[in-house]
């Protein structure tokens, strides 16, 4: 039984895909779409199983590829069959069926057969290569909300003084878990990425990423920083790195093109401290439709093979409302941030801490599990006694532990002389201010994501900045 194509050349093409689609056995054609927006408003429609197209379509990208692929339809590319770059183009764009346009028409119909046949055999995989029915990067679910009454920031009254818990030196279990060990393993094959991300507010994600970034970084481990905050991005400002054109969204035009490459990915990032390169975010807040989440996914993927470690700083907004309020895909401003926590390895979750803080905290650590499957750790930052009363470090651990089930916390000290310091220089506190509490606070979570012991344990005498609660 014929099914159902539609096509999409350019205009040198239509003879030659005439011709080749006249008395086929396989397909039927039912529309000539004049361009990529007619082609996809055809498929949304479900008005076709197969998409002939050919490399040189105007607009035509890895995004638009995979969105043909999450319509349900198949995607055969045509190209000169002397032209091996428009094949390599056509496959660098997520097709991996292709046809030579001087093809005949039982060549046509053996491909549309095999196509058939790969869809009965129980392979259950799409056109582009991508499992049926798995979404795209950053599809996740969110968590259900997790029904607790109470105030979080009632613990913080209630809790008294006496009975402090006692520190200790090792690494505890990440958010969420009982036994969950955040120390990376030297020797992976390819890079980790770590995402910082966490609650509404001036938490200090940023901060902690360049300051963690900086600490990973060394003349001999790489360290690649990607600001991908697509609502407020403050990486180039806080390293004093001026870029008229930013790196990500070069790097995810290339990408849209399938032509990123981990060479093309390191001339993008610029070299800011020994081993620690940084791809700087978006300048406006309005050209957050630059980086799409299948672009940042590639650039991710790129990221690994350059780096040891890919430290990702993105908005704290993860609602998926585009749903909502379209009919067909819409584009997806939170895209960004749910493409980073699906690809990460670890989640840094961040928070402030105070009342207001740390309530968003616990929302945030309830929503996590929905977003990501991968090892988490909380950070608390500006950590002092009057938001919360004598022994902030305990009573913060123990709220979270109560009302989010988190069974370690690093603190980071209040050090607002320290933080203006390395602003007012683009500086890392590295840099600046070397032995500064939060500087050791955040050289020690640096110990704990790469594994790496020692030093870590020097900064104990003056600030504990990983406490486990007690149980």
């Amino acid at each position: 039984m014929s099914r159902p194509l539609v096509t999409a050349v350019a205009p040198r093409w239509e003879s030659q895909v005439a011709a080749l689609l006249d008395g086929s056995t396989q397909a039927r054609l039912v529309r000539r779409c004049a361009d990529l927006p007619e082609l996809l408003g055809v498929t949304r429609a479900g008005l076709a199983e197969v998409v002939l197209l050919s490399h040189d379509l105007r607009g035509l990208d890895r995004d638009a590829v995979l969105g043909l692929g999450a319509d349900g339809v198949q995607v055969v590319g045509v190209h000169p069959r002397d032209d091996p770059d428009a094949a390599r183009a056509l496959q660098r764009r997520g097709v991996t069926t292709l046809l030579a346009v001087e093809s005949t028409t039982p060549e046509l119909d053996a491909v549309l057969a095999s196509l058939g046949r790969a869809d009965s055999s129980g392979d259950d995989r799409g056109p582009t290569g991508t499992p049926a029915g798995q979404g795209g990067p950053g599809h996740a679910e969110h968590g259900a909300d997790s029904g607790r009454r109470t105030d979080p920031a009632a613990l913080l009254v209630e809790a008294g003084p006496e009975g402090a818990g006692q520190d200790d030196a090792g690494p505890g279990p990440a958010a969420g878990t009982d036994q969950q060990d955040i120390s990376g393993q030297d020797g992976s094959p390819e890079g980790e990425v770590v995402v910082v991300w966490g609650p509404h507010g001036s938490t200090g994600r940023t901060t902690v990423a360049v300051n963690l970034a900086a600490e990973l970084a060394s003349a001999t481990t790489q360290v690649l920083l990607v600001d991908a905050d697509t609502y407020g991005a403050g990486v180039a400002q806080a390293l004093a790195v001026l870029d008229e054109s930013p790196g990500v969204a070069a790097a995810a035009r290339v990408a849209d093109q399938g032509t990123l490459d981990a060479d093309h990915l390191v001339r993008l990032a610029p070299r800011v401290r020994p081993g620690l390169l940084v791809l700087t975010g978006l300048p406006r807040a309005d050209r957050w439709t630059e980086l799409r989440e299948s672009a940042l996914a590639d650039i991710l993927q790129q990221a690994r093979s350059v780096a040891r470690w890919v430290v990702v700083d993105v908005a704290p907004t993860v609602e998926q409302d585009e749903e909502l309020s379209f009919d067909t895909s819409a584009p997806r401003r939170n895209g960004a941030a749910l493409c980073a926590l699906e690809e990460a390895d670890r989640v840094l979750v961040v928070g402030t801490g105070d009342p207001v803080g740390l309530q968003r905290l616990v929302r945030s650590v309830d929503q996590l599990p929905g977003l990501t499957r991968a090892k988490a750790q909380v950070v608390v930052t500006r950590v002092r006694p009057g938001p919360v009363g004598p022994e902030p470090g305990r009573r913060i651990t123990e709220t979270l532990r109560r009302f989010a089930g988190v069974g370690q916390v690093h603190l980071v000290p209040e050090d607002r002389d320290a933080l203006d310091a390395a602003l007012l220089h683009g500086h890392t506190l590295a840099e600046s201010r070397p032995a500064s509490p939060a500087r050791e606070s955040i050289r020690t979570l640096a110990h704990l994501v790469s594994g790496r012991r020692g030093s870590a344990d020097a900064s104990r005498s003056r600030w504990w900045p990983t406490r486990r609660a007690r149980t």
